[in-house]
């Protein structure tokens, strides 16, 4: 077949297989259907008292059922992050022999779909030893379809005294 009768025959199949990746409809890009839990500055700031009264019962694994399975602790009086319910129940044994009890002194929440933050200072109050320890905190919270909890807390002393 000559070039000239290859192209006749070939020009309009391409034009057309041309023509139909142009009209083809983009690729189909995911559409988030997650449906954000409505929520409000209040509740999260009640989420730190559930946390502080869980503190108050002594047992670490109340405490610890506040925190999402995948989460972290960077506590004030540890250099260890503890990553998993073992490591934060062990963190919170030790920390509840002084029967601490959180006050906030300040605060700032920022909501979002299904997660909040809450970061400010808190002072705690120990009740074995009668001493006070000022701090800085962060809570990230996830909404899991049920309750919220802890995706990671942060706390560090202040640095001046």
């Amino acid at each position: 077949m000559s070039a000239v009768k290859t192209f006749r025959v070939c020009a309009p199949i391409c034009l057309l297989v041309l023509a139909g990746c142009a009209s083809s409809p983009p690729e189909t890009v995911a559409t988030r259907t997650e449906v954000c839990k409505a929520s409000s500055e209040a509740e999260i700031a009640g989420l730190f008292d559930r946390w502080n009264q869980s503190l108050q019962t002594g047992d670490a694994k109340k405490v610890v059922a506040n925190y999402a399975p995948k989460s972290v602790l960077l506590a004030t009086v540890s250099n260890t992050p503890r990553l998993d319910a073992a490591q934060k129940q062990d963190y919170f044994e030790h920390f509840l022999e002084n029967k601490p009890r959180g006050m906030i002194d300040s605060r700032t929440i920022e909501l979002g779909c299904n997660t909040a933050v809450d970061a400010g200072l808190y002072t705690f109050a120990f009740g074995k030893t009668g001493a006070t320890v000022k701090a800085r905190y962060t809570y990230t919270y996830r909404w899991n379809g049920t309750q919220w909890l802890i995706t990671s807390h942060h706390s560090s002393a202040m640095p001046e005294k």
